[in-house]
């Protein structure tokens, strides 16, 4: 069991990082091209599982309903709204259902620049207060649970800043947008180092990313871009073990030990479905974290209606 808790905290500490079909050269810009007040609705399904030895248990699925509105556009921006809604989740565990049900009906403003990219949250105050509305009644609801504070003041905690909100709480997203604004060329992968941030402090993480284009559709007007992301497995599993550490010490309770603790690995995918007008037909985002022998899976699946 060590392993798995270790595996699981090793996913909060990682977030991500980021048309036009031209046959003549096969290229593909992503650029959305979209109209004010022009709306579509996806559903969003959410999965998580561990695997051992060919194995799957703890399977945990949520799924609902965003509807995205261009609400303005400018020569060089767009401002949208995702709208969440219609929670249907599915978990033995009641805490989980209630922590998951709190954006209820919330509502998320973006800016986009002109090509569709990914900019900021516009409402992020507005954000927060809703979710803190929703802590406070889970609080009351919750007071019984041993620890349940130290729980909800980690929720409390994504939704607390701007730079938290786009960092962790909108990862379907930031999925949604990762490549708007690029160009890519087909069967030429694009790789790159960078950063990605560490949401516990200190330092970004280093990873390696790989981004490529493995399919123009002419007939339907579409592309699939594919990306491979992979963490540096030193760094997630020095900053995993200190965060267990200092969350041990707070909890006083015995904490783990350097000499045996696993290494951690972190590789995510994201494979897209692309209309030529920026509207994304079908996502997947999958994240594997694994330690020693055993693999935590979470899949986010966009799809439009």
């Amino acid at each position: 069991m060590r392993q798995l808790f270790f595996i699981g905290f090793a996913f909060l500490l990682i977030t991500k990082t980021y048309g036009q079909i031209n046959m003549n050269d096969s290229t593909v810009q992503v650029i959305g091209y979209w109209d004010k007040n022009e709306k579509q609705t996806y559903i969003v399904t959410n999965e998580s599982y561990k695997v051992k030895d060919s194995d799957t248990t703890s399977r945990e699925s949520y799924k609902y309903a965003v509807d995205i509105t261009i609400v303005d556009s400018t020569a060089d921006s767009y401002t949208i709204d995702w709208f969440y809604h219609d929670y249907d989740i599915k978990a033995d565990n009641e805490l989980i259902k209630k922590l998951s049900s709190i954006a209820e009906d919330i509502t998320v403003t973006i800016m986009t620049d002109g090509f569709g990219a990914f900019k900021e949250v516009k409402n992020w105050k507005d954000i927060r207060d809703f979710i803190l509305k929703g802590t406070k009644i889970l609080k009351k609801e919750t007071k019984d649970i041993p620890n349940i504070d130290k729980v909800i003041k980690q929720m409390e905690d994504l939704y607390s800043t701007k730079e938290s909100i786009e960092a962790a709480a909108i990862k379907e997203i930031q999925q949604f947008y990762n490549y708007h604004g690029g160009k890519y060329k087909l069967g030429e992968e694009i790789s790159a180092s960078m950063k990605v941030a560490n949401l516990y402090g200190g330092a970004p993480f280093d990873t390696e990313v790989t981004l490529w284009l493995d399919e123009i559709n002419t007939e339907d007007n579409n592309s699939i871009i594919r990306m491979q992301q992979i963490v540096n497995s030193e760094q997630l599993t020095k900053t995993t073990f200190d965060y267990l550490t200092k969350m041990a010490e707070t909890m006083k309770v015995p904490g783990p030990k350097w000499d045996g603790f696993p290494p951690l690995k972190n590789e995510t995918w994201i494979s897209s479905r692309i209309h030529n007008a920026g509207w994304v037909i079908y996502s997947i985002e999958t994240q594997e974290v694994s330690a020693e022998g055993v693999t935590n899976v979470k899949e986010n699946i966009i799809e439009i209606q």
